[in-house]
């Protein structure tokens, strides 16, 4: 079957290039120098897949450590940080990947069974919980090595750096808890520690995944061993507008606990911050969640085992993986329905844009490859085509670099 979809892909491809006759099959035309890849972790096949996203073909498959599984793009620098749980091993290890030459040129240990990585906006520190350590580790980026280790609580899956660049958040599944830390500022003194705890919430019962408002006011966390959303107010920098306005706004305290479906995974911000749409896996159901208000606006049962989603930029479609009907349903924010379904491989999961959106990637976990979705058409979106990935590919992270001429 895999080798059926590439003939079909590339058959779709030659006829649509020869149809209309467009450089790139009717997409937006790109400037010359202009590079966009797709990396996707593989962690049956212990690789990279690299998608040439200009192109749509696959471009090369790079070797890592054993079950790679977080991946990012640094927002600063042509590098790319895939994550090796190495299970095996009593510590994992990050990928360097330079995005220019899609190249591994550097590996950087961390510790025990790490699964995620957060990249500062600056482009100069990564963050990677360590499950089986109950840490998170610190890297340089300058440097790439670790420069500090932090304690968590139990089990450490996700890490949130929020967009100014103060805190970090890391949720920890094991004691159903939330750490806030501080970060280290680049004028900071040099006895600064990199990361000091700030505060710990507990009562998120299999705390999962975590977003940070856009003016990083507040974090929101899926509690995925029940059916709850923890709402935590993060606190205001010293001398800011909110912190002269109220003193209290100058420490992190929890705001509430949101009923939503059963086992939240995931939580998809609008881009305009307003709301959160949450994957309740257990109830084949999303809710909305009112960001401002902290409230519940509505539950949907709309998705087959939700297990991800994605809000393009015109804050209006929202894109949801149905891990078990192997497909995406676009769901429209401003009408409250699902306006189209689209197939895809089979389990599709992890979901990622290209960075004008015209195209949205599907890891579809257990046919080993990635359905290309066409954002855009004549004909509304539809899947465009499946390119080859590796076994059990985990997650995805696109770079675009454009090159001077």
């Amino acid at each position: 079957m895999p080798h059926l979809r590439q003939l079909v892909a590339a058959t779709t491809l030659a006829l649509l290039a020869t149809v209309t006759g467009c450089s790139r099959y009717g997409f937006p035309t790109l400037p010359k120098g202009y590079q966009e890849y797709a990396y996707v972790t593989n962690g049956g096949s212990n690789t990279v897949t690299v998608l040439d996203l200009v192109y749509l073909r696959q471009d090369r498959t790079l070797q890592v450590g054993q079950d790679p599984s977080g991946i990012a793009a640094n927002p600063r620098r042509n590098e790319v940080y895939a994550v090796n749980t190495q299970p095996d091993s009593s510590s994992g290890s990050v990928s360097v990947i330079n995005a220019a030459t899609n190249q591994v040129v550097a590996a950087i240990s961390v510790h025990r069974l790490p699964y995620f990585i957060a990249v500062s906006p600056n482009g100069r520190r990564a963050y990677v919980p360590n499950a089986g350590s109950n840490s998170v580790s610190v890297l340089d980026l300058d440097r790439r090595r670790e420069v500090a280790t932090v304690s968590t609580g139990d089990q450490p899956g996700v890490a949130r750096v929020s967009p100014d660049g103060r805190t970090l958040v890391v949720t920890n599944r094991g004691s159903n808890s939330v750490s806030l830390y501080d970060i280290a500022q680049p004028y900071s003194p040099s006895d600064t520690p990199e990361l000091k705890l700030r505060a710990t919430f507990s009562g998120c019962s299999g705390a999962t995944d975590a977003v940070i408002l856009p003016d990083s006011s507040k974090v929101f966390v899926a509690c995925s061993g029940g059916h709850k959303i923890m709402a935590v107010q993060l606190a205001a920098a010293p001398g800011s507008w909110p912190a002269r306005q109220d003193p209290t706004q100058l420490t992190d305290h929890l705001l509430t606990l949101l009923d939503v479906g059963k086992t939240p995974v995931h939580l998809a911000l609008k881009p305009d911050g307003g709301e959160i749409f949450v994957s309740n896996f257990g109830s084949d159901s999303i809710s909305e969640v009112d960001t401002w208000n902290n409230q519940v606006i509505g539950t949907y049962s709309v998705v087959n085992k939700p297990t991800g989603g994605i809000v393009a930029g015109n804050n209006s479609d929202l894109w949801v993986s149905n891990f078990s009907s192997d497909s995406l349903s676009l769901y429209s924010i401003d009408d409250g329905h699902v306006v189209n379904t689209v197939h895809t491989g089979s389990a599709p999961d992890s979901l990622a844009f290209s960075e004008n959106q015209y195209l949205l990637l599907a890891a579809d976990a257990h046919s080993g490859d990635v359905a290309v979705i066409r954002t855009q058409g004549k004909n509304g979106p539809g899947l465009f085509t499946i390119l080859p990935s590796g076994r059990s590919p985990n997650a995805i992270a696109v770079k675009a670099i454009q090159h001077v001429q």
